[in-house]
């Protein structure tokens, strides 16, 4: 559930390019923090961007994971994109958000039946299975509700991706039915009575920011959809070739650029899915952070400053529990955070007891009571003191959403949303204890 905060107010954006727009957007000394702030505008031009690299015709879907604002899904919704969700909550999202159950495509390793069961309450007719018994689950759970749905049969294939942020498959993983067995035993994952395969579903690997790694992923891709396509011994009407496309996460810096993509993707897909022109069958690619990443900003506040053990430590409003969560707990790869004065923020008064202090490394800390709630070690800062507004940007994708934010029960940060210079929506996620059900 969301509430409303009228104290968010930030001030007229700047239109400038994507990855340049929050450096450029001031934002007033006396919006609410910690708080995130997306651009609608950054989100119309990443989509652009990523339009022109793919091959046409082709779908693209919006990974609702990598930031599942009602604002944002409907953006890009508008724009084209349909809706891959992998969770009950992401389909009320989705749903939320005005996107009809046609353009949702249900996908996860795991799902439970109550999840099936309310996916298809809803009317959601397209999934996305995992394993042999992901097919006959999905098959008896459509019985029950006497309807017929379609689904893209998830592949594990062999081989690697290089320049891969994160391998998905090709090793044991949960991700996919394995090449070799679809092969050997394809009549295993065709379906039953009311739940048919309607295509594949590959995604090798994520955040690849070099095209020609980036282009050799997808090539993989195709090479095993062909293969696949042949085993199956039926036309599959859809190919969901994944994404893997890179953006930059809690730094300054630009979307990498992809110009040659479309072009080599047309030419193998001609010689290994030769009616794909003419959606025989339909080529689809999905994204979550490159659509998303440099629409956000981190908004955040200096709590204290001091010094420890002969090291400034700076400590702000917000931490893991807003903002790389799981990095934080060093499950994966730590952030190193860009952490900038927004522009046109000016510096706060320093009282009688904080003197602010010449620019130079700091160890950054969020207010947790754990020692886990570090941002970084040593990393350059201005001069602050405590009330100083502070900023992390490209944080619009696996920000909130990929966070500890149950730990410790602070509040949730707002979430601020502004479009052509003006704040279109402003509100916060609470949680409600209720009685089990």
């Amino acid at each position: 559930m969301t509430e409303t905060d009228p104290r968010a107010q930030p001030g007229p954006a700047t239109a400038v390019a994507p990855s340049a727009r929050l450096a450029a957007t001031p934002v007033p000394d006396n919006v609410s923090t910690p708080a995130y702030l997306y651009d609608l505008s950054a989100v119309r031009s990443a989509h652009a961007r990523l339009r022109s690299w793919l091959p046409e015709p082709s779908e693209l879907y919006y990974s609702l994971k990598a930031n599942p604002h009602p604002s944002v899904v409907s953006t890009l919704h508008r724009l084209g994109c349909r809706a891959e969700v992998s969770s009950p909550g992401e389909l009320d999202a989705a749903l939320e958000a005005g996107v009809p159950v046609s353009d949702i495509l249900y996908t996860g390793p795991g799902k439970r039946d109550e999840d099936i069961a309310g996916a298809l309450a809803a009317g959601v007719r397209d999934f996305a299975v995992d394993s042999v018994h992901g097919v006959d689950q999905l098959d008896r759970a459509a019985a029950l509700y006497g309807v017929h749905v379609s689904y893209l049969l998830r592949v594990n294939p062999g081989g690697g991706s290089r320049g891969a942020g994160l391998r998905m498959t090709g090793g044991p993983s949960a991700f996919g039915a394995d090449a070799e067995d679809i092969r050997a035993c394809p009549e295993r994952y065709t379906g039953g009575d009311h739940a048919r395969i309607e295509g594949l579903h590959l995604y090798l690997a994520t955040n690849i920011t070099d095209e020609e790694a980036l282009g050799d992923s997808f090539s993989e891709a195709i090479e095993v959809a062909r293969a696949l396509s042949e085993a199956l011994g039926r036309p599959l009407r859809t190919i969901d070739l994944g994404g893997g496309f890179g953006a930059p996460y809690a730094r300054g810096g630009e979307l990498p650029a992809y110009p040659g993509l479309g072009a080599r993707l047309a030419e193998e897909l001609d010689r290994a899915l030769p009616g794909w022109r003419h959606h025989a069958p339909t080529v689809a690619f999905e994204s979550g952070r490159y659509l998303t990443a440099t629409c956000g900003q981190l908004l955040t506040r200096v709590l204290d400053v001091k010094e420890s053990h002969q090291q400034r430590v700076v400590v702000l409003d917000t931490g893991i529990n807003h903002l790389g969560g799981m990095a934080g707990l060093r499950r994966v790869p730590p952030l190193h955070p860009d952490v900038l004065r927004p522009n046109g923020a000016a510096p706060a008064q320093a009282d009688r007891i904080f003197t602010a202090e010449p620019p130079g490394p700091a160890m950054i800390c969020g207010p947790l009571c754990t020692p886990l709630d570090t941002w970084a070690r040593s990393h350059t800062l201005p001069a602050v003191v405590p009330g100083d507004l502070l900023s992390v940007p490209n944080t619009g994708a696996y920000g909130l959403h990929a966070s500890l934010v149950l730990f410790l029960g602070h509040p949730a940060p707002l979430e601020i949303v502004t479009d052509g210079g003006q704040v279109v929506r402003s509100d916060r996620l609470t949680f409600v204890r209720r009685a089990g059900l």
